[in-house]
């Protein structure tokens, strides 16, 4: 419980950050899963999310601190050499 006002407040601030944060933590992780089953499919081209919108999605991400930035970039490198492997074996 908060003693004074401005603990209060800052209290009621944090919640609302975090469940913002939650919730986009939480997108960002929905969107690169369906990226990863839809590199199962037959026919990726036709997937519901494509590299680059995971790509930008993971950077921006990654500039507002959401992630860190060296883990959207390892997780940005990890998911286009898994898009290349699919497509190899997909040819």
């Amino acid at each position: 419980m908060p003693n004074n006002r401005n603990a209060a407040k800052a209290d009621r601030q944090a919640q609302k950050r975090r469940l913002l944060n939650r919730s986009q933590h939480s997108s960002l992780k929905t969107l690169v899963k369906k990226f990863r089953t839809g590199l199962g499919a037959a026919a990726s081209a036709s997937s519901a999310v494509t590299l680059a919108e995971v790509s930008k999605r993971l950077d921006q991400a990654g500039a507002k601190r959401l992630i860190h930035p060296k883990k959207a970039s390892r997780l940005k490198s990890r998911l286009a050499k898994a898009h290349n492997k699919a497509a190899a074996a997909n040819k």
